[in-house]
C-alpha cells in the first residue's frame, strides 16, 4: 500500500466532476465572448475603427482581450444592456398602443355593417340606401 499512488482519475466520479467542470467553464467562456461581441456592436458611442480594434484584439488574443475589455469597459456593459431592453420595451409598448388605438379594417367594416343593419331594421334606411352604403363599405 505504501508503494501505490492514487491519482484523481482512479476515481470515476472525480473524473466525471472534472469533465463537467471543464464543459461548464467552456460554455461560460463562450457566453462571455458572445456578450462582449454583442456589447461592442451595441455601443453607438464607439467608432467603427474602435470596434474593429476591439474585435481584432478579442479574436487574436482571446483571454487577454476579454480580460482587458471587461476591465476597461465592463462597468458600462450592464447600463447598455438595460438601455437596450428599455428601448425594446418602449417600441413594443408603442406598437401595442398604436395597434389597440386603431381598429383593423375588418373590425371597422363589421361594426359599420352592424350599424347599417340596425338603421335598416329601425326603418331609417330604405333597402336601396342600405345596399348603396353596404356596397360602399365592402369596396
Amino acid at each position: 500500500m505504501a508503494g501505490s499512488v492514487y491519482l484523481a482519475y482512479d476515481y470515476p466520479v472525480l473524473g466525471a466532476f472534472w469533465t463537467v467542470m471543464w464543459i461548464f467553464l467552456w460554455v461560460m467562456w463562450l457566453i462571455l465572448l458572445f456578450r462582449i461581441v454583442i456589447d461592442i456592436f451595441r455601443d453607438h458611442e464607439m467608432s467603427g475603427w474602435a470596434k474593429a480594434a476591439w474585435l481584432l484584439f478579442l479574436f487574436l488574443i482571446p483571454f487577454l482581450g476579454a480580460l482587458v475589455y471587461v476591465i476597461a469597459r465592463g462597468k458600462h456593459m450592464g447600463k447598455r444592456e438595460i438601455k437596450h431592453a428599455q428601448e425594446q420595451q418602449e417600441a413594443f409598448n408603442a406598437y401595442i398602443r398604436e395597434t389597440a388605438k386603431s381598429p383593423g379594417p375588418a373590425k371597422a367594416n363589421a361594426d359599420d355593417l352592424y350599424k347599417l343593419s340596425e338603421l335598416k331594421a329601425k326603418g331609417e334606411l330604405s333597402e336601396e340606401e342600405y345596399q348603396q352604403a353596404k356596397q360602399k363599405l365592402l369596396t
